[in-house]
């Protein structure tokens, strides 16, 4: 999946204004993300407006989500900077 596949799909959660996946086009990362929005969607009042790593370390910008979920896929983006 690309990123714009990806914030296609999920654009009724992405907050207007704001890139959502642009600029982190890892098909891998972002079909285990695409797996994860399953279970965020059911959140209520979730939304997201980027994905992405700054300095190394992964960001993911959202509402609505537990810390642990959010750290879990800051985690993963971060893993994935390392390699």
């Amino acid at each position: 999946m690309t990123a714009e596949e990806f914030n296609k799909k999920w654009n009724d959660y992405l907050e207007k204004g704001h890139y959502g996946a642009e600029g982190f086009d890892n098909p891998e990362f972002l079909d285990w993300l695409d797996e994860k929005f399953e279970t965020f969607a059911m959140f209520d009042n979730f939304s997201f407006s980027q994905i992405k790593s700054k300095f190394g370390m992964g960001r993911f910008y959202c509402e609505g989500l537990p810390i642990e979920l959010v750290d879990e896929v800051e985690d993963k983006i971060t893993e994935l900077c390392k390699n």
